[in-house]
């Protein structure tokens, strides 16, 4: 029962904490503005990829936790979570493109951090945070390029 209670917890912090930072930092007419690369996905596609991803993003939390929670593996997925949740508000409460590609670089060093601590105590974990690495890749490719194009 306490395992099913600590991931619900995780589920909690990150899929909740990651609608909230959601919502309360919305793009409005200021992103809308903005020149957008080619390959600017619509905007409907950011909260079902950011769902899925926050799921397994708590799960490797939890699976981190239960196992090795004073790890550097736990330390950097803390600090990946920060960073994330960090992104959005200075994204697009402070409109400051360059400080959120700062904020992103960031986290993509935090999300391999996670990967390879995890590389060979828990491969599951490392799975969970390989679609999150490659959507922040991504991410951070649409950044600087609106960091570039504006």
């Amino acid at each position: 029962m306490n395992r099913f209670v600590t991931l619900v917890l995780f589920m909690l912090l990150v899929i909740g904490g990651g609608s909230l930072i959601g919502v309360t930092n919305l793009p409005g007419s200021w992103y809308e503005a903005l020149i957008k690369p080619s390959f600017n996905p619509p905007n409907w596609v950011f909260g079902p990829v950011w769902t899925l991803l926050y799921l397994m993003i708590s799960v490797a939390g939890w699976r981190t936790f239960r196992h090795r929670r004073s790890s550097f593996a736990m330390k950097a997925w803390w600090a990946q979570l920060v960073l994330n949740f960090a992104w959005s508000p200075v994204f697009f409460t402070l409109q400051s493109l360059a400080g959120a590609f700062t904020v992103i670089i960031a986290l993509l060093a935090a999300i391999v951090a996670f990967m390879i601590a995890s590389w060979n105590e828990d491969r599951v974990s490392f799975g969970l945070f390989a679609p999150y690495l490659a959507w922040t890749s991504f991410a951070t490719l649409l950044n600087g390029s609106l960091l570039w194009l504006n």
